[in-house]
């Protein structure tokens, strides 16, 4: 498969140009399907599994989700779903960006978190069919509501890797970089303008 960056506008002019992950060869078999819970919003993933995925018992995560944790899975940004699907909500974080939380017009489902000037985005795990939970990292677990599984990996807060952010789930949805659990691979999040 191979891979290129491009900048551009999305088409309906869903927003301004951004960089996106562009497969130019993709077989159905390498990504994965999501949708929205009553099924007014589908998309595909680009990538067969997420860079990373993470299982977050922070009080902002539990308060999103009105559940007892909240999945996030990283993947490399691409185009959005149909503006005319979705609604967005916009709230600060800690940095004085916006995290832009997309979600269903008509079910009020959460799918996808975005910060503008990063080339990931974070789509909600339960939206995602086939997702292998098994590979996610529990974080925040020191206010889980749920026991954590036990050979899972896990972290009384935020992973070491994100010291640099403040104590929230958004600064984890949008690392500045990000390593491919099966390849190693180091990904830089940030734009190269």
């Amino acid at each position: 498969m191979r891979l290129k960056s491009t900048v551009r506008t999305h088409p309906n002019n869903l927003r301004p140009p951004y960089d996106e992950f562009e497969p130019e060869v993709l077989r159905e078999s390498s990504i994965m399907d999501a949708s929205c819970q009553c099924g007014a919003v589908t998309f595909k993933t680009p990538l067969r599994h997420p860079l990373t995925l993470y299982i977050c018992h922070c009080a902002e995560c539990r308060r999103q989700t009105s559940s007892a944790f909240g999945a996030s899975a990283i993947f490399p940004r691409f185009p959005l779903p149909s503006k005319a699907l979705l609604s967005c909500y916009k709230r600060p974080n800690p940095n004085g960006e916006f995290l832009e939380c997309y979600f269903c017009k008509q079910c009020g489902t959460r799918l996808i978190h975005s910060t503008a000037g990063k080339n990931f985005v974070s789509v909600k795990g339960g939206c995602i069919e086939g997702l292998d939970w098994s590979k996610a990292i529990h974080i925040w677990t020191k206010s889980a509501m749920v026991p954590i599984p036990e050979n899972a990996t896990s972290t009384n807060e935020e992973c070491s890797e994100f010291d640099a952010f403040s104590s929230s789930q958004e600064a984890l949805d949008q690392p500045d970089h990000i390593v491919c659990g099966s390849t190693g691979e180091r990904f830089s999040s940030k734009y190269n303008r």
